[in-house]
């Protein structure tokens, strides 16, 4: 590693051992619940809390580019939180999120001091006309707005180049092995809630943007069925695929966040209102059961475990596999999925047809509603980046997906037909596999079958499963049908319990 990181890193894991400890709370890779206990029992306050994460982000974010920017209000709400709970106002005090620290993904607004940029200079000083509705349910839960996280800007629909940069937030940097992939686009979401720079965090998935940068730096992350959680005032790329979820370092801390989130929002009321039926009565905490593999029906579609053996991920995943047996899971090894490469081909191409289209109207009506933008539509956002082509990367990412974009029409015929096309290569594919074999989840390492659940707004969670040879993590992937977020929910606790594979970061380079 080269002098200077080394320096950075020293620096950072002195603080946190100078800070950790802080009035007798460690707080390096501290749950909500252990958090709560702290605050309980007056071992930690919330300003401790958030003054430790800021301290933080300042010493390590100049190496991993984890936050774009931190909350200026931040401490002041913790200390709001403080005196609630001192004041014996215990109603609003009473929630597992008060006076927990949260990051947000850069695309999903606030109505505070803070920018909503998806990552652009172009959208720089803009202003929301409320908070995004999942920023509601947190503030009425009193979680405290720590900041905005990284991301590849636009979420990675500027071009397909992906890595985690953004020009307002840098490159993204993994904390396990400085030159891996931190994967995205929910990249510093990730990586924060790796190193310990946030107590839990928020991402959002189109195809993969929660589930590959929680995989990759070894956290939990959970995608939700479509729906489950508002989209209202997150920058959007499709409303069939887009959804909005936690990625924290333990299933627990996810599920909590999960529960807060969760809900109907009149500004995104066809999607919530046809999901909240599912919520079940007392959340989703309820199945949070160590024996939550035992009677399950696992199957492991082929086409996704393509490492040769002998690896290191060839010979982990298999001992999984052979855990979850052993905890009472029935696993279903060698299922195809009717049409696999057809509707992955589909995807990667003939998907083109429709998001593309559906990109532009959505991200066009997300500018209008603003209060102020320096650009207005998606065309004025192409201009912008031409006219700022350093700043923006554009000699080396270009911005072709934005170009296809501006050349479409609105939802014609193709993009009808496509969107039907999809809808049966899923309705013959993986749904009709899992109802078949009565399956209550398929397994998949990190987000490799993201885009066949993408497809028709399935959740997912992720675990973390391993460390490759040279250090980098690795994630197993619970995914299911349209929610079945109580039984992955079950299964991903039960394997995180048995397994216990989740460490620190190390900052190899």
């Amino acid at each position: 590693m080269p002098r200077p990181l080394v320096a950075v890193v020293i620096a950072a894991l002195v603080l946190v051992l100078a800070l950790a400890g802080a009035h007798g709370f460690r707080i390096e890779e501290a749950t909500v619940d252990s958090i709560q206990l702290g605050f309980n029992n007056g071992s930690l306050t919330s300003v401790d809390l958030v003054r430790f994460y800021l301290d933080l982000i300042s010493s390590l974010n100049p190496l991993l580019h984890a936050a774009i920017e931190v909350n200026p209000d931040a401490l002041r709400q913790a200390a709001r939180a403080d005196a609630e709970r001192c004041s014996g106002r215990r109603r609003r005090a009473s929630g597992v999120l008060h006076g927990v620290p949260v990051l947000l993904k850069d695309n999903i607004a606030t109505r505070d001091a803070l920018n909503t940029t998806a990552g652009s200079f172009a959208l720089l000083g803009s202003v929301v006309r409320r908070d995004a509705g999942v920023v509601r349910r947190l503030r009425r839960a009193g979680a405290v707005v720590l900041g905005k996280a990284n991301m590849d800007e636009w979420a990675n629909f500027r071009s397909f180049s992906g890595g985690g940069w953004s020009a307002r937030g840098g490159k993204g940097r993994n904390p396990y092995v400085l030159s891996a992939t931190p994967c995205g686009s929910s990249t510093g979401s990730a990586i924060a809630a790796a190193a310990s720079m946030a107590a839990v965090t928020l991402g959002t998935e189109t195809d993969g943007s929660i589930l590959c940068p929680a995989s990759l730096n070894s956290v939990v992350g959970i995608k939700p069925t479509v729906g489950l959680t508002s989209r209202a005032g997150v920058i959007p790329i499709t409303p069939r695929q887009d959804t909005v979820g936690p990625i924290c370092r333990t299933v627990a801390d996810a599920v909590h966040v999960l529960d807060a989130i969760a809900g109907y929002d009149a500004l995104d009321s066809t999607a919530t209102m046809a999901a909240s039926k599912y919520i079940p009565r007392g959340g989703y905490m309820q199945f949070l059961k160590k024996d939550g593999l035992r009677g399950k029906r696992l199957g492991v579609p082929n086409g996704f475990f393509n490492f040769p053996n002998g690896t290191m991920q060839q010979i982990v995943y298999e001992q999984h596999l052979n855990t979850m047996r052993k905890q009472g899971a029935i696993v279903i090894e060698n299922l195809d999925i009717q049409n696999l490469s057809v509707l992955l081909d589909f995807v990667n191409n003939g998907q083109l047809i429709a998001l593309p289209a559906e990109f532009k109207l959505s991200l066009n009506s997300y500018l209008s509603s603003l209060l102020y933008s320096p650009v207005r539509s998606l065309a004025e956002i192409i201009a912008f980046n031409n006219a700022h082509p350093v700043e923006e990367k554009m000699k080396e990412i270009g911005q072709p997906v934005f170009l296809v974009a501006e050349n479409t029409t609105g939802i014609g015929a193709s993009e009808r037909e496509a969107i039907s096309q999809l809808n049966k290569l899923s309705a013959n594919g993986l749904k009709k596999l899992m109802r078949e074999h009565e399956l209550d989840a398929i397994v998949t390492p990190n987000n490799a079958a993201s885009s066949v659940l993408a497809i028709d707004g399935m959740p997912a969670i992720t675990v973390p499963a391993g460390y490759g040879k040279q250090g980098v993590p690795f994630g197993l992937c619970f995914g299911g049908l349209r929610w079945y977020e109580p039984r992955l929910i079950e299964m991903a606790y039960a394997f995180e319990q048995v397994t216990m594979v989740r460490k620190p970061p190390t900052f190899l380079q």
